[in-house]
């Protein structure tokens, strides 16, 4: 199902919808503020699997996660005052931190440092989503098979035809990876360059 939403200002009748396949464990393409991401309700380990499956990716190499703000994000990963003031001037955005994961992150999930990627797209309908759902969304990127990015809801549709239960069309996307950042024990560290600008912790 390929579903058509206004990506400055999401119809919420449309993002209820979604979040009800989510919550059924339903698989989703979707826009970010970087590319399109695969993804999941991050409490259901079904779901998960299956995306695994659909990137062929080991498990050694957790996904990232999409949280709504940085509220949330404090339920999910153990966050420090400098990680605390160090996101709050940069997202929502293109980056991806790596944390310290919580309690309630699922294992599946975590490296075996138990860390976490995290990501506050700054994009209306991911954020739209994770509130509608009550969970973090899982965010991996749409890509064809030799890992190229896909930018395109209609392209992504016939790529993976059948195996994603919906996908959103929010338009043209950059098509660009995020930066990664990781702030474990508050010592930054560029893991990737991306959109978004790293001089910071340079």
């Amino acid at each position: 199902m390929l579903l058509k939403i206004n990506p400055q200002n999401p119809q919420e009748r449309l993002i209820r919808k979604i979040s009800e396949i989510l919550q059924r464990g339903g698989i989703i393409a979707y826009p970010t503020d970087t590319h399109y991401g695969i993804g999941c309700d991050i409490l259901n380990k079904r779901s998960i699997e299956r995306i695994y499956q659909l990137k062929q990716r080991s498990k050694n190499q957790p996904f990232s996660f999409i949280c709504s703000d940085l509220k949330n994000i404090s339920h999910y990963a153990k966050v420090s005052n400098y990680a605390y003031k160090t996101m709050k001037r940069l997202l929502p955005g293109p980056y991806t931190f790596i944390l310290e994961g919580s309690r309630l992150v699922p294992k599946i999930m975590l490296t075996k440092r138990k860390s976490a990627g995290i990501r506050v797209p700054d994009h209306p309908i991911c954020i739209s989503l994770v509130k509608a759902l009550g969970n973090p969304v899982i965010s991996t990127s749409a890509t064809l098979p030799d890992g190229s990015l896909l930018s395109d809801a209609s392209l992504i549709q016939d790529v993976f035809k059948g195996r994603l239960d919906a996908v959103i069309d929010g338009g043209p996307v950059s098509g660009n990876p995020s930066s990664v950042i990781s702030l474990i024990n508050d010592e930054p560290e560029v893991i990737r360059e991306g959109m978004g600008d790293v001089s910071l912790f340079r």
